[in-house]
């Protein structure tokens, strides 16, 4: 069986020069349909307040499925993989499950 824990993304994106406010508004479209997803628990967008051009995205979904079924809708295919990756020089990804102390 699959780990039913929640599962959190923690996504840093370095955005090429010039290119911000065109990921920033394909991201508002990314994030209206992210947060319509069943497994959807949140999702945050952070601006770095010491480079403009690096983005932090914080995701949370139910389980390890909802990241998968995430990352295979169409809107996700198009827009994070087809249009915002490649106006980014880096991209780093993350996936943690939070830690519960009793």
């Amino acid at each position: 069986m699959k780990n039913q824990n929640p599962v959190h993304v923690f996504a840093t994106w370095k955005v090429i020069e010039g290119q911000i406010e065109n990921v920033l508004n394909l991201l508002k479209t990314v994030h209206d349909e992210s947060i319509k997803e069943k497994g959807n628990l949140f999702y945050t967008i952070h601006q770095s307040n010491s480079d403009t051009n690096t983005l932090l995205l914080f995701e949370g979904y139910t389980n390890e499925d909802a990241v998968t079924e995430h990352r295979n809708s169409a809107y996700f295919q198009d827009l994070v993989l087809g249009q915002i990756v490649p106006l980014l020089e880096t991209r780093q990804i993350v996936l943690a499950t939070p830690v519960d102390y009793l």
